[in-house]
Parts: structure tokens; C-alpha cells; sequence
């Protein structure tokens, strides 16, 4: 893959080609749905001009120079102490975001399909910090829709009345109950209609981990197919579902630096089972089912819990494979903005670095900027013997502790059923290994950074 997205004859200080690279980033020549954006030319000259007034404005924001990110009543090497308004827009009552742009982030022989995802945040006033997320209200798949329609025999038309008022059938199960994940109502309604023997016993059993492996996988309509002649009407099945819920995405953009924008890292769910393709609900809604210029309902999702140290001169060490990397150029642009003077190690990992390398030309550009100190990468299916992050940490393992020892904070953000714990193990791995002790002072060494907030995680 390109290590740069910016044309070779232009010439630009690091500063400015990771900023450029970084607004490039949130653009693509077309959605996937067709519908033409802009030429890369265009874009291109767009970032030109807002370069070219970032750099002559008195109010520009601290996008080239560093030193603006903070007051100079503020102690050399702290975060400013900023307040973040608070915002008006709540998951009952969503921000309508201009979606500016929708780009592939992999290589087109890549297994996994991750968009670049930047919405215009306009006159919301929503103030993000580095670590928040941004919830979602995400439109229903519409070939599932028709399909429960059709599975129920009902008039897409039919009015139907709900706490809310009064609404089409088709306009509730696109826009206001959820289909992708059934109810419990659901569950019993049709295992108590149906006579499905093996959900009937996994009930009897009240064991959540099998219901929950049972369920893995089905909709709606799976769970009405279970008794293809069963009647229900378009009511009664509205009475079954839950409101649409919302999903939260990791930030990825710094609001000092992509002021007025915000972005996601957003892999789509595609998947194929029981002879039907299946389709993440939000993920292929932002990937697919939305074209630059639509909108979608957003709202802050504050995660107080993932903040960058205070202290500017504290190391940082960001442990992300995957999506999980999302924060962490955040946290990058942040600390660029800031002028930190800490450290900065990130540990990347993937399928394959020729396809699977996502904000590759950012990173190499933090590299050579010296924002990253250090990075360690690991493509899995790169070589006959899988690698892992945490066999990174493992292989590097003095070092880290060293880097710990020194005050480092350490962040951890991906999938929790697997990498996360994996992370943990190498982490108690590392700390008996290379300090010296047994497994229950590794414990409490480890603890101890839970406690001093130190050992932060974002994992879902």
C-alpha cells in the first residue's frame, strides 16, 4: 500500500503533509452507492485553500502550530483544562450529521471491508474529546424489512398505532424498532408457538451462554421462520420488537485538529448463514445504505474513562489491532496539537500488511514527525506462524516494563471476547517475566496500574 496519499512533485513541511493527509483521508472519489463526490484533484485543492487559511487567520485552529493547542497561563506540558460544553443531543434525540465522506480503508484483495466514515458536525455544537465516542442511530437493512413484511403477510402501508402516535408498519421497522436483534418477548412468543424443540430446552435450561450462543447470528425473521405457518399480525409483532437502539463508534479524529468534523473507523458485518447474506445493522447502514451529502442521526457518548494523561510529558503506550486502532489516531493528533513531549508506542496488527494496513501513510508521517516513538506491528497471515500483538508485547517485553516503570499509561481498545484478554495475559506475562515476580505480585503490579489509571481499555 501507498505510504502517502499526497501527490510526490508537492513539496510540504511534515507538519503540513499530515495534516493534508489526514483531511484527504476523510475523502473518496464516490459512496459506494455511485453517487460521484468530487475528483481526488478537487479534494486535493479544497485542502490547499483550507491549509492556506489555516496558516493566514487569526482564529485558526491549532492544526499547524502546536504551541496554540494551549493557553499561556497553562503550565508548560499540561492539557489545556478546557471545559467541554454539554451537548443538547441525546440518543432520544439525535444531531442530523452531514455525512462529507465515505472511504475504503484496505486494499481491494483484503477479506474485510473498513471505511473511512467523517460526518460534518455543522451548528450541533457537540464538543468530543479525544477517547469519546459518537452514537449512531442507524435505518434498517430494507430487503429485511420487506422480507418480515412478507414473512407476516401484511400491508407495508398498514397504520399502526404505538406510544409515539401513529405510523406505516413499513416506516416503524425501518426507522423505530429493532429487527436485527430479537426480544426475549419474541424468543418465548414463538418458542411457545412454534414447538421448537431445541430453543424450548435451552429455555428450560435458563442457561444465558447457551440461549446467547443459540441466538448468535438470528434476526427477526429467523425466529419467525421457525414456524413458517404461524400467524402474527403486523401489530402484535410491533408489540414484541424494542426501540431501535443506537451504536457507538470510537472517535478517530482530534477536535484540535479536525475542528467542525468527526471520524470513524467503521468495519462493515457481512456475513452469509442459513442461505441468507447478513448485514451488520449500523456498520453496512453507514457503508452502504448512506451517500455523501444524506445525514444521519448522531449524539456525544462520552468515555471518561479513556483520557490521555494530563500531564504532556507522560508516555503513552496504545495497544490497537484492527478497528481497535481508532482511538489511537485520535490520541495522535491530539498529542501533536498539544506539543506533548511524551513518548508514543503503538502496537498495529492485521491480516496482511499489503492490504490490511489502515492509516498507514499517517502513521509512517507521526513516525518521521517523531510523534511515534516507537512502532510494532503484527500481520497475522504474513508468515506460516500466526503474530499477535500480544506476541509483540511479549518479544519486547523488557522494554515495555521499562516504559511502565517509567510512569507510561497503557490503552487497550478492540474486541474484548478474544484480543483483549490475550493483551491481559502477555501484560502478567511481561511483568513476572522481566520484573522479577511471581504471579500474585504480577497481579498486584498490574492492579496497581488499574488503580492509578494507568491500564485503560475500550473493548467491545
Amino acid at each position: 500500500m501507498k505510504t502517502s496519499n499526497l501527490p510526490d512533485d508537492i513539496q510540504f513541511t511534515g507538519d503540513e503533509r499530515l495534516w493534508l493527509s489526514g483531511f484527504l483521508a476523510g475523502y473518496d472519489t464516490g459512496s459506494t452507492s455511485g453517487t460521484a463526490v468530487a475528483t481526488r484533484e478537487d479534494i486535493l485543492a479544497r485542502a490547499l485553500t483550507a491549509l492556506r487559511e489555516l496558516d493566514t487567520t487569526t482564529d485558526a485552529p491549532e492544526i499547524l502550530h502546536a504551541h496554540t493547542a494551549t493557553s499561556s497561563t497553562e503550565a508548560p506540558g499540561t492539557a489545556s483544562a478546557r471545559k467541554p460544553k454539554r451537548s443538547p443531543w441525546t440518543r432520544k434525540n439525535p444531531y442530523g450529521a452531514t455525512l462529507v465522506a465515505n472511504r475504503p480503508l484496505r486494499g481491494a484483495d483484503s477479506r474485510k471491508d473498513v471505511r473511512h466514515v467523517v460526518f460534518d458536525l455543522g451548528d450541533s455544537d457537540i464538543d468530543y474529546e479525544a477517547g469519546d465516542g459518537l452514537g449512531i442511530k442507524p435505518v434498517n437493512d430494507p430487503d429485511l424489512v420487506a422480507a418480515i413484511i412478507e414473512r407476516i403477510g401484511a400491508d407495508p402501508d398498514e397504520m399502526i398505532t404505538t406510544r409515539a402516535g401513529e405510523s406505516t408498519l413499513i416506516d416503524l421497522l425501518t426507522h423505530e424498532y429493532e429487527i436485527s436483534l430479537p426480544t426475549r418477548e419474541l424468543i418465548n412468543h414463538m418458542a411457545d408457538h412454534s414447538g421448537d424443540a431445541e430453543l424450548v430446552h435451552i429455555l428450560s435450561t435458563e442457561e444465558r451462554e447457551a440461549l446467547e450462543g443459540w441466538l448468535w447470528g438470528k434476526d427477526v425473521l429467523d425466529l419467525l421462520d421457525l414456524e413458517p405457518t404461524l400467524r402474527i399480525s403486523a401489530a402484535e409483532l410491533i408489540d414484541l420488537l424494542r426501540p431501535l437502539t443506537h451504536r457507538v463508534y470510537s472517535i478517530s479524529s482530534s477536535p484540535l485538529t479536525h475542528r467542525g468534523m468527526v471520524h470513524l473507523t467503521v468495519a462493515a458485518v457481512r456475513h452469509r448463514s442459513a442461505q441468507r447474506d447478513r448485514r451488520g445493522q449500523c456498520s453496512t447502514f453507514l457503508a452502504d445504505r448512506i451517500s455523501a451529502g444524506g445525514t444521519a442521526g448522531v449524539f456525544l457518548s462520552k468515555n471518561k474513562s479513556f483520557r490521555l494523561p494530563t500531564d504532556d510529558s507522560t508516555p503513552v503506550i496504545m495497544i490497537g489491532p484492527g478497528t481497535g486502532v481508532a482511538p489511537f489516531r485520535s490520541f495522535l493528533y491530539e498529542r501533536k496539537a498539544r506539543g506533548a513531549t511524551g513518548r508514543n508506542w503503538l502496537f498495529y496488527g492485521d491480516h496482511h500488511r499489503a492490504t490490511d494496513f489502515m492509516y498507514e501513510d499517517e502513521i509512517v508521517q507521526f513516525q518521521r514527525d517523531g510523534i511515534l516513538t516507537r512502532v510494532d506491528l503484527a500481520f497475522s497471515r504474513d508468515q506460516d506462524h500466526k503474530i499477535y500483538v500480544q506476541d509483540r508485547m511479549r518479544e519486547h517485553g523488557d522494554e515495555l516494563l521499562r516504559w511502565l516503570s517509567g510512569g507510561a499509561h497503557l490503552y487497550v481498545c478492540g474486541d474484548a471476547s478474544q484480543m483483549a484478554k490475550d493483551v491481559d495475559a502477555a501484560l502478567h506475562d511481561v511483568v513476572a517475566e522481566h520484573g522479577g515476580l511471581d504471579a500474585d505480585a504480577a497481579e498486584d503490579y498490574v492492579n496497581t496500574l488499574k488503580r492509578e489509571k494507568r491500564y485503560l481499555r475500550d473493548v467491545y
